[in-house]
């Protein structure tokens, strides 16, 4: 069996050589490499990473021009990842590598798409990371219909296939099981696994990954379902809403006709309210549905640019 060890780093000089050899003891018996991803850190831990592969062969490495991001460095490691399997592990030592050969006999022997990784004793501060943490999941769990209770763990075990499908931006990376449900592979399970405090440095997710991570989960659901087919969203709301002011519109008209035929006096069509409400309907509508339309040119041009920069590899 053969197995990439993806793994991305900002600012993790510290826990790097102690790292490394975990990984070494715990795979002895496997062939495997290990994909540093330095995300633009600003300590040595470049420098570190090229010590590192004069001990280990295994090590193939990639340094960005700057900080783009754990989803940018995860699709950087992705495409340099060969084998059977992939393994995504944070460097910051609180998943233990120890873990990987278990949950590698497990997705094997049970052939599963992906193995998600479950802290179910998180050891991380209560009211910053743990508590919003088990918000997030229960948000995830509840939109996606996958029964799993820790979606951002860093420990995960997949198929090549599927890191090689994987196409993840902004911070998709924290809903890695549900983008691969939605792109077909059904054979997600979860292993609990142990967690330890931080050991070396600090975490590099500030208060605003609590916005963020609201906010790519909507764009999650919504892309999910419409992001091939936006004109089945915005055509579908558009010709709604343009309906109704149409029909509001229609009704008003009518009903200026019947009282002038009828011989009743009756205010003009222009001094009721309800007509500007129709034409702003019917304005929205159109719009929508351009949105839509537009939306499906654009998602046919499928450009494949990278977002990121690499600025040296090893």
């Amino acid at each position: 069996m053969e197995v990439s060890l993806v793994i991305p780093l900002y600012n993790e000089a510290e826990s790097l050589p102690e790292l490394m050899e975990r990984i070494h003891q715990s795979l002895s018996l496997y062939t495997f490499k290990v994909i540093f991803i330095d995300d633009g850190s600003h300590d040595n831990s470049w420098e570190v990473i090229k010590d590192l592969k004069s001990k280990y062969p295994q090590i193939t490495a990639v340094r960005f021009a700057q900080n783009f991001g754990k989803s940018a460095a995860l699709s950087e490691g992705f495409s340099l990842a060969s084998g059977n399997y992939v393994v995504t592990l944070d460097a910051d030592l609180q998943d233990f590598p120890e873990e990987i050969p278990a949950m590698l006999n497990k997705i094997k022997e049970e052939d599963l798409d992906l193995l998600s990784g479950w802290k179910q004793q998180r050891k991380d501060p209560v009211f910053t990371k743990n508590i919003p943490s088990k918000l997030f999941n229960s948000v995830a769990r509840r939109a996606s219909g996958l029964d799993l209770h820790d979606f951002n763990c860093g420990l995960k075990v997949m198929k090549i296939s599927l890191a090689k499908d994987l196409k993840l931006h902004s911070d998709m990376h924290r809903y890695i099981p549900v983008l691969a449900s939605k792109m077909g592979y059904k054979k997600i399970q979860e292993k609990k696994v142990k967690h330890t405090a931080r050991q070396y440095g600090k975490s590099k997710f500030g208060t605003n990954r609590f916005i963020n991570g609201f906010l790519d989960l909507l764009t999650l659901i919504f892309v999910s379902r419409f992001g091939a087919k936006p004109m089945h969203f915005f055509g579908a709301l558009g010709t709604l809403i343009f309906a109704l002011g149409f029909l509001s519109a229609f009704v008003l008209g009518v009903s200026k006709l019947y009282a002038v035929y009828i011989g009743v006096e009756q205010k003009l069509v222009t001094d009721n309210p309800f007509f500007y409400l129709s034409l702003v309907s019917m304005i929205l509508g159109t719009q929508l549905f351009l949105a839509g339309f537009l939306g499906e040119i654009v998602i046919r041009q499928n450009p494949n640019t990278k977002s990121y920069l690499v600025k040296e590899t090893i």
